[in-house]
């Protein structure tokens, strides 16, 4: 395997984030948006006037199929290293794994792994995933390509990358590496541990959905939860604001003629509302930016919280009594797209389709077509809106999720349906059976039901933070952070020192 190695020089480039705003892409933009803004307060903060403070890129030649020893096809994976902790060769590495977008140098400078390396004197890796970011292989993203694509491959770029770099940093080989991750890739540092456990000692799967699931209605279970929660400032009356705003919403999409025209403008939808499905696109992306809130709450870089959310929606200050609960929405979409440099919340849905057939790598690094294929290949997480629980429309349908994967690359909904278990088959779901594995979530983020919430055993444990949103406890440290996170640290901290203690107690048997 070749491997380059170099000094990162250049200034983070901050990525564009114009395009489709399918309902899950604006998900998945909110989270790239927040990375990114930690990731630059991070550099930030870790650009001293010491060259030693400066994040390294490597790129490493992988086969593009790890499974077939008569390919030899391969491309160049990009990876991060921040060495200015790492205490001695057989100190521990902390192997960070990138998920379903770009992975940046911020990623080994501050939140965890980097915050806990200085005290474990540990040697802090990123690696992108394949596909994503910089890590695309040559020759685009058609379906021939993309069966390249799956978890199982991504662990196969574990397994190489750790043999690898372990010769390039001339690693011990009794140093016990230990894999980070959040959200997808929370379940592949879980997996990676579960497959290999003679090549990764532990893991801390942060905000992991273990479990796939076609019809992810618990995910806006969770999210009407959350908005009565007076802890992070929600209220049983924003619940029901929530509600009177979308059937605002769907109440002008009725009437049609100028109502719908001034609808259009006000909540920024490009193209026609004319049509039912373009119509669902906009009530989708609306859940999704509601969703949002509770997903990222609290964090830095999120543009709005449940508790301003709420505000707006209530109409809080002088004018509540003129304020609508639909003029708090209106409002809201305002908040988000500026944040996201967006000009549209939603598209109409034949550009959404057209967008992801599109087989040329994204600049934005953002991936879209490539998550989609993975969802529609093994995980579903379909967000649906369907029962009475539900504090939005009734939209989206679980057939209108289904049917991008028939529309852009031909998969029916039956084999989704098929993918789907096979993956928990593989991975076993929420009881996967790995040890030496701590899965950390929140209670407030709607993913933390797909997760492991409670200790499966002595070595496969759990930890549940209090009002904690998505992949919080992977966030730099601000004075602001609750009392519960400050402990849920502190308790993910001791369970890394637990593992360093045994980790050298193996060193003595030869057993690492």
């Amino acid at each position: 395997m070749a491997v380059w190695f170099v000094p990162w020089l250049g200034s983070l480039l901050l990525v564009s984030l114009w395009g489709p705003s399918a309902p899950a892409s604006l998900l998945r933009r909110l989270g790239e948006h927040i990375q990114q803004f930690q990731e630059s307060s991070a550099l930030g903060l870790g650009l001293g006037p010491g060259a030693g403070a400066l994040p390294k890129v490597g790129w490493l030649e992988q086969l593009l199929d790890p499974f077939n020893v008569s390919d030899r096809r391969s491309f160049l994976q990009r990876y991060w290293v921040n060495d200015q902790h790492w205490a001695s060769q057989d100190g521990p590495i902390f192997l960070h794994l990138g998920g379903e977008g770009s992975l940046g140098p911020g990623s080994v400078m501050k939140g965890h792994p980097a915050a806990l390396a200085p005290a474990c004197g540990a040697l802090v890796i990123s690696l992108e995933h394949r596909f994503y970011g910089l890590s695309v292989p040559a020759g685009g993203l058609d379906m021939a390509q993309l069966r390249f694509l799956s978890s199982r491959h991504a662990l196969a770029d574990v397994v190489s990358a750790r043999l690898a770099l372990s010769r390039l940093f001339n690693v011990s080989s009794s140093s016990p590496w230990i894999c980070f991750g959040g959200s997808y890739a929370g379940s592949l540092a879980a997996w990676a541990r579960l497959k290999f456990p003679h090549l990764i000692f532990a893991s801390v799967a942060s905000s992991a959905p273990v479990r796939a699931v076609l019809d992810f209605s618990e995910y806006n279970d969770v999210v009407s939860r959350s908005l009565k929660s007076a802890a992070i400032g929600g209220s049983l009356e924003c619940r029901a604001a929530v509600s009177a705003a979308f059937s605002e919403v769907e109440r002008r999409l009725r009437t049609g003629g100028a109502a719908q025209a001034a609808l259009r403008a006000e909540l920024s939808a490009c193209g026609s509302l004319s049509r039912a499905e373009d119509q669902a696109e906009l009530l989708g992306a609306l859940q999704a930016l509601v969703g949002g809130a509770v997903q990222y709450d609290g964090q830095a870089g999120a543009p709005l919280s449940v508790r301003q959310l709420c505000g707006l929606l209530l109409g809080g200050g002088a004018n509540r009594s003129r304020s609508t609960p639909y003029c708090g929405l209106r409002r809201a979409v305002q908040i988000v797209t500026h944040s996201l440099g967006q000009k549209c919340l939603s598209f109409s849905r034949a550009e959404t389709v057209a967008q992801l057939r599109s087989t040329e790598p994204q600049v934005s690094g953002v991936g879209d077509r490539q998550w989609l294929y993975q969802t529609c290949t093994e995980f579903g997480f379909y967000v649906t809106c369907e029962n009475p629980r539900c504090p939005f429309s009734q939209l989206p349908a679980l057939p209108s999720q289904l049917d991008l994967c028939e529309q852009v690359f031909g998969l029916s909904p039956l084999s989704v349906a098929q993918a789907v278990a096979q993956t928990n088959s593989y991975y076993g779901g929420q009881t996967p059976g790995a040890n030496q594995v701590l899965f950390v979530n929140g209670d407030t983020d709607p993913w933390h039901v797909l997760s492991v919430t409670q200790a499966l055993g002595s070595s496969e444990s759990a930890l549940l933070i209090p009002s904690g949103s998505h992949c919080l406890d992977m966030a730099p440290e601000r004075p602001s952070d609750s009392p519960s996170l400050r402990l849920g640290r502190r308790n993910i901290f001791q369970q890394l020192q637990t593992w360093l203690k045994l980790a050298k107690g193996s060193q003595g048997k030869g057993e690492v």
